[in-house]
């Protein structure tokens, strides 16, 4: 199994490093840093180092408490962070300024996973949710560096797929990784693919545990009185191509009941922003673009947030919050930072991504699950018209996240044995087998009542 797959690597490297070089012609940033996706790069230190790595804008900002945690505990050391996707590695380049060196995880390919190793030189490697690199765990076995995989999980309808690659993570799954799963469940699919049960922890979900910005709650203030005072205002957030459509349709029929009514309208990827710039101009929507540092006048209809790593501020600005990738068949966003904020959730009917996350938050009544314009237009034009009902859903959000925390603290005592036993270390090439973690308790999954 493990002979096919380098060759199936091989054979897919170059297509998959022609296709990010033509993609750079659109998006210059896929040409940046191109030579470390193979491994290349500068050593940014001396010494060994914590490696944490986050596939996606996603999971860097769920990162950033473990991230400073970790730079708090361990003065001492460096921290890398990797991730896959340019507004990933841009994201976390403005999170973790000062604080850790970031850079691209290189393609699973034997040599670049070599150099990579040789150049960051990882004392403890933490992966989030659930990233399988047979090539990169193999070499973590081979080094010696104990690999543990954070808010680790495996969804339903992908467990016989890893069962049936299970053959290439075997060894490492039964002897090498520590997995700190969201739930209980998942810890049994981990367990039902070959992981060490005396490894398998259940920590839950560290995503719970952000820390809501106060300048971004105070900015959203601000922006809301500056541009739609008076004015009833709905967030679509992380927003995809197709969906736009959707919601701009979505919000004509608001502004029918609603006329005053203002969409902050939040594309997820910045390579689209002039895209949906340019089918708002296309479709005649009068908009303000929060790059060009326009204002909403009485007829603006949408406020385009056009900017990065403002989707916190925006989602403050608001009165009932839609999270986008949801309406079309993505997977949806991140849904606990409106939750947080008191806002009422809508989303589409693909949130699969986070799919214990939305479950969780409907059962619990905080949030409601919207499949056409129509129906997410006769839900955003009815919360706008009953104040109390949008209180008393967003207390509900908010309750969710606060009894689901403390998955971060669980983790960061599942990591220090770990951490302790890599300090000792006798040589790079030494076998490092993390210590035992008693069994935790595992988390409710629900919100107190």
């Amino acid at each position: 199994m493990r002979l096919l797959y380098l060759c199936v690597v091989y054979l897919l490297a170059p297509l998959v490093g022609i296709a990010m070089l033509l993609r750079g012609f659109r998006d210059h940033s896929y040409w940046s840093n191109f030579g470390e996706r193979f491994g290349f790069g500068a050593t940014a230190f001396a010494g060994s180092c914590l490696w944490v790595h986050a596939v996606s804008v996603g999971e860097i900002q769920a990162s950033a408490a473990l991230v400073r945690a970790l730079r708090e505990r361990y003065p001492e050391v460096p921290l890398v962070v990797t991730t896959v996707t340019p507004t990933g590695a841009q994201r976390a380049r403005a999170l973790f300024a000062g604080l850790a060196h970031v850079r691209y995880v290189p393609y699973d390919l034997p040599g670049s996973v070599r150099r990579f190793f040789a150049r960051v030189r990882p004392r403890v490697a933490i992966i989030l949710e659930t990233e399988l690199w047979p090539n990169l765990y193999h070499e973590c076995g081979r080094r010696g560096v104990p690999l543990v995989l954070a808010s680790a999980r495996i969804s339903p309808r992908s467990i016989g797929r890893y069962r049936r690659l299970a053959a290439l993570f075997r060894e490492a799954l039964a002897n090498g990784i520590v997995i700190a799963a969201q739930s209980p469940a998942d810890a049994e699919r981990f367990r039902y693919i070959g992981a060490n049960p005396l490894r398998t922890h259940v920590m839950g979900n560290i995503k719970f545990d952000f820390a809501l910005s106060a300048a971004a709650v105070a900015g959203g203030a601000a922006l809301r009185a500056e541009h739609a005072s008076g004015r009833p205002v709905w967030v679509a957030g992380s927003t995809h191509a197709k969906e736009e459509y959707l919601l701009l349709d979505a919000h004509r029929r608001v502004r029918e009941q609603h006329p005053g009514a203002l969409l902050i309208l939040v594309p997820r990827h910045p390579t689209r922003f002039a895209e949906v710039r340019a089918a708002l101009e296309g479709q005649g929507v009068r908009f303000a673009a929060r790059s060009r540092g326009e204002r909403c006048e009485p007829d603006t209809e949408v406020y385009l947030g056009d900017t990065l790593g403002e989707l916190v501020l925006l989602y403050a600005a608001g009165d009932v919050a839609f999270v986008g990738g949801s309406l079309v068949p993505i997977g949806g966003h991140n849904l606990l930072e409106p939750a947080a904020l008191g806002l009422p959730l809508l989303t589409g009917p693909f949130p699969f991504n986070a799919e214990d996350i939305a479950k969780l938050l409907i059962a619990e009544g905080a949030a409601e699950v919207v499949s056409t314009a129509e129906a997410l237009s006769a839900r955003v034009a009815a919360l706008f018209d009953d104040a109390a009902e949008r209180a008393r859903i967003g207390t509900l959000g908010k309750a969710v996240v606060e009894a689901n925390r403390g998955a971060l603290s669980r983790l960061l005592a599942l990591l220090a044995p770990v951490i302790a036993a890599t300090a000792t270390t006798a040589a790079p090439s030494e076998q490092v087998r993390p210590a035992e973690v008693p069994a935790q308790s595992s988390p409710s999954g629900r919100a107190s009542r």
